[in-house]
């Protein structure tokens, strides 16, 4: 026990679990991409949000976006008090993490505002479940160099904000997030490939 106690008194140093901030970072991440598939799988099965808007599914995939974008806030802004509120720590020479902060940043943001450029409001925001296809899949930049890139250039804003703040916490809580995405991503991909394999298959029938 007193082994223990002496770990947890260690581990304060990086993370201090008693802050109320932090758990509540943590449940926003996981509720906020939970929420979001969670709704729109249920529209696609049963067009419950077009059904309420009287048939505007444009309006509807509008909403769910102008929600996610708002979670997101609210994620953030208890991550950004959460690494504030933790004890600073260098992993790496500050004179090191900064600039790699700066770096990690500004590619995270490259990623994350050309994924929504080259995807639009409604490729982004899950248009594919309220029957707002896209006509051919995206291959320009930034999908021409990794898969995924606006989860990987998220999880690198968080990375840079960690290294910044010199947060150990913030560190191991942008790990997280690629964890919790990684998850997302397993229900997201293979749902969002039947959406287009169906529709691929309904065309061949058309014209057969």
């Amino acid at each position: 026990m007193e082994a223990f106690y002496q770990g947890m008194q260690e581990f304060k140093w990086f993370v201090d679990i008693d802050q109320p901030s932090l758990p509540l970072c943590l449940f926003f991440i996981v509720f906020n991409p939970t929420f979001w598939n969670y709704v729109a799988q249920n529209e696609y099965n049963e067009k419950t949000i077009t059904k309420l808007l009287g048939g505007r599914r444009y309006l509807g995939c509008y909403l769910l976006a102008i929600a996610i974008f708002s979670l997101g806030i609210v994620r953030d802004y208890f991550f950004y008090k959460a690494i504030q509120e933790q004890p600073k720590f260098d992993i790496i020479p500050y004179e090191i993490a900064k600039p790699l902060a700066y770096m990690l940043f500004i590619a995270g943001q490259v990623l994350v505002l050309s994924s929504t450029w080259a995807l639009g409001i409604t490729g982004t925001y899950l248009g594919d479940y309220f029957g707002i296809l896209m006509d051919e899949k995206v291959t320009g930049f930034p999908f021409n160099i990794m898969n995924d890139p606006m989860y990987n250039g998220s999880t690198m804003c968080f990375l840079a904000h960690a290294l910044w703040a010199r947060s150990a916490a913030g560190v191991l809580i942008a790990q997280f997030v690629y964890m919790v995405y990684s998850v997302a991503l397993s229900y997201e991909g293979p749902f969002t490939a039947m959406i287009y394999s169906k529709r691929s298959r309904d065309s061949k029938k058309k014209s057969s």
